[in-house]
């Protein structure tokens, strides 16, 4: 966070990865005294700033938290799950995949959950798997958040597949991805295999830093419904008045994808 993406990307390779979160604790609390004021807040820890921290530099001049470090997305996940969904007063069996840094020790706190983290690497995860091939039962959770993930798996259409089968019928399931809303199509490419620099295929789409290997389009919610999942494309962060979708610097552009399992014998 104030860091070039290239410089980030060297600290990381530099540094072990166990001491990734206490050195991001370290300058968010740094960062946090410089951006003191009032005219943003951040929903998710209640921090007040005179404004968001740039990232990555340019792209997004109103980003992360200097608390938390969450970005737009993990404050819209926070409001909708507050605002749309029972989350926080119902006793659910939770799943995250590829946890966040921002959200996942508190969410590890709530009373109500039966929290449990998975990545195929991740040291916050709690338990390391293959989206592809995941070690939980049938019907398993009441609900699974898997955000800005799908777009970094080969074979994402296994990972739908799988998260189908262990979400309860009559369940939820947010499964974010970054769409343009003028991108009609997913663009992909399965060769991608760098980590480190922007991924570009022939046709010269970029698909992001790391191993992101497409771009979903509109037919995002298609893919989903091909698996069996019930899908809403909620545009709940435009129902929120200009000024509070301003103070908690959320993109006015981003839908939810809330995908529910169908309640049915069959399962």
């Amino acid at each position: 966070m104030g860091l070039t993406p290239l410089l980030g990307r060297m600290m990381r390779r530099i540094i072990p990865i166990k001491y990734h979160s206490p050195l991001r604790e370290a300058y968010l609390a740094l960062a946090s005294l410089k951006y003191l004021g009032n005219r943003v807040t951040c929903p998710y820890c209640n921090g007040h700033f005179r404004k968001f921290v740039p990232y990555p530099v340019p792209r997004r001049p109103n980003a992360l938290c200097p608390r938390c470090g969450s970005a737009e997305r993990h404050r819209l996940l926070w409001l909708y799950l507050r605002d749309k969904t029972s989350f926080f007063s119902d006793n659910l069996n939770v799943l995250d995949i590829g946890p966040s840094w921002c959200y996942s020790k508190k969410f590890r706190t709530l009373p109500n959950l039966n929290y449990i983290s998975c990545d195929i690497s991740s040291p916050l995860a709690m338990v390391l798997t293959d989206i592809t091939y995941i070690p939980f039962s049938d019907n398993s959770f009441d609900c699974i958040i898997c955000y800005h993930i799908l777009d970094q798996i080969p074979d994402d259409r296994q990972a739908m597949r799988e998260l189908f089968r262990i979400l309860k019928p009559g369940a939820g399931a947010i499964l974010q991805e970054p769409i343009p809303r003028n991108q009609k199509e997913t663009v992909e490419s399965l060769t991608i295999t760098s980590p480190d620099e922007e991924n570009i295929d022939s046709s010269g789409y970029v698909f992001g830093p790391g191993n992101h290997v497409r771009l979903y389009g509109q037919d995002y919610k298609d893919r989903l419904e091909e698996v069996g999942f019930m899908v809403k494309v909620d545009g709940y962060v435009r129902e929120l008045p200009d000024d509070l979708i301003e103070k908690y610097g959320l993109d006015k552009n981003e839908d939810v994808y809330f995908c529910s399992k169908p309640r049915s014998k069959s399962y």
